[in-house]
């Protein structure tokens, strides 16, 4: 598709994924894959830098055309990611942001990625910065934790595992293995 190398960052909601590839997203010639969504935005989230954010009718032809990578229903919306956001342009680098279903479509596929869990330092820190974050409702808060176990379990399917209970050494590591690590290598 491009010569861009492909890089999978997985995890529960709130364990500080967007946090650390915010902060990848500042090296020159590294980029994320802009994932497309039938969820509303939250608040400051802009359409097509965030999500493409789109009805599910839109959603639901671009899944029955082949356009997606991947795509999973989480937490009652859809979530996918675009066969064309996987063209490097100037990108050495492209980041997709995608869950552990859409982290097994990619494998499926026999997309050459290398594949990096970001993981709670427990389940308790998990539900704090949840909690925190002030953006869910309590049912969602229940839902995402639930979910979180088996997304948790899952993450000796990755190449490595990140565990973020430091986001300024948590985010050097993640910067080391992103652009210094051979794809594929299962290191």
């Amino acid at each position: 598709m491009s010569d861009a190398r492909a890089v999978v960052i997985s995890g529960p909601s709130g364990v500080g994924k967007s946090t650390l590839i915010d902060a990848l997203l500042r090296t020159p010639g590294v980029r994320l894959a802009v994932s497309t969504t039938t969820r509303e935005p939250r608040g400051g989230e802009v359409d097509g830098v965030d999500y493409h954010f789109v009805p599910r009718e839109t959603f639901e032809a671009m899944r029955n055309n082949g356009e997606l990578i991947e795509w999973a229903e989480v937490h009652g919306h859809l979530y996918g990611t675009p066969k064309n956001e996987l063209g490097g342009g100037a990108a050495d680098v492209v980041i997709l942001d995608i869950d552990v279903q859409g982290w097994r479509s990619v494998k499926a596929l026999g997309i050459d990625a290398l594949g990096v869990f970001i993981a709670p330092p427990s389940v308790e820190e998990l539900e704090r910065r949840l909690r925190e974050r002030s953006s869910e409702t309590e049912q969602s808060i229940e839902i995402r934790l639930k979910g979180a176990a088996s997304e948790l379990a899952a993450q000796k399917e990755y190449d490595h595992v990140v565990v973020n209970d430091d986001v300024g050494q948590s985010s050097k590591e993640l910067c080391g293995l992103v652009l210094r690590t051979p794809q594929g290598n299962g290191a």
